[in-house]
């Protein structure tokens, strides 16, 4: 995506990305769009903001070796896997100097998959469809909520932010409301932060650990 022009960003926005990540995922569109006109296979493309949070009945939830995204490394941090847990950027042009993104319950991010599918079975001619919120939030407000929820204090620090990482990244999802009848419903911040921290405390216990990576600011 790359620095956007406007924010909410719709589908319609240019797409400028500023890592391999990123432009491999514009180049599977583009492929797809063309297998779509040369062979007449329709698709849907579903482009995720933050995708976050866990199953609500526990059983599935993320983390990674390594792991980079802010939300479990934060609860790696309280539970002692990691023992420095530090955000990249603290000078934004953001009302807290943090990157802000737009969070994604992954149980919402499920069901706009079906609805994808549904809509493909009926005959719909496909496309690209933002799955966001509309909302923003910033790093240190998703941080505060981990507090909150928890009931334990976070310990934060920050490093320098990284290149290419813009400060605000928010969905205009209005055409997956409209064409897919797609609603988020799970992805307030406070659901989003108490069913990971369900997940992290039934599937990692506390340990002691130590690590110096920074978190990933999306």
């Amino acid at each position: 995506m790359g620095e956007p022009d406007e924010v909410p960003i719709r589908e319609t926005a240019p797409k400028n990305p500023l890592s391999p990540y990123g432009a491999s995922k514009m180049m599977v569109e583009r492929v797809l769009s063309d297998y779509s006109r040369a062979y007449g296979l329709k698709s849907i493309a579903l482009r995720y903001f933050n995708a976050a949070g866990a199953d609500r009945d526990g059983e599935v939830g993320e983390l990674r070796d390594p792991e980079t995204h802010l939300i479990p490394r934060a609860m790696m941090s309280l539970q002692g896997h990691i023992s420095d847990f530090a955000v990249f950027g603290g000078d934004y042009p953001t009302p807290d100097g943090t990157a802000i993104r737009d969070y994604i319950h992954v149980a919402d991010l499920a069901e706009a998959h079906v609805a994808a599918l549904r809509q493909l079975m009926d005959g719909h001619p496909g496309g690209a469809f933002n799955l966001g919120t509309g909302r923003g939030l910033s790093v240190k407000e998703v941080l505060d909520a981990i507090s909150t929820e928890t009931g334990e204090e976070l310990s934060v620090s920050n490093t320098l932010r990284r290149p290419g990482d813009p400060a605000e990244l928010v969905a205009d999802a209005s055409l997956a409301q409209r064409e897919l009848g797609w609603t988020p419903g799970l992805s307030d911040l406070s659901t989003i932060v108490t069913t990971a921290w369900a997940w992290h405390k039934r599937a990692h216990p506390r340990i002691t650990g130590a690590s110096s990576e920074p978190a990933d600011a999306n």
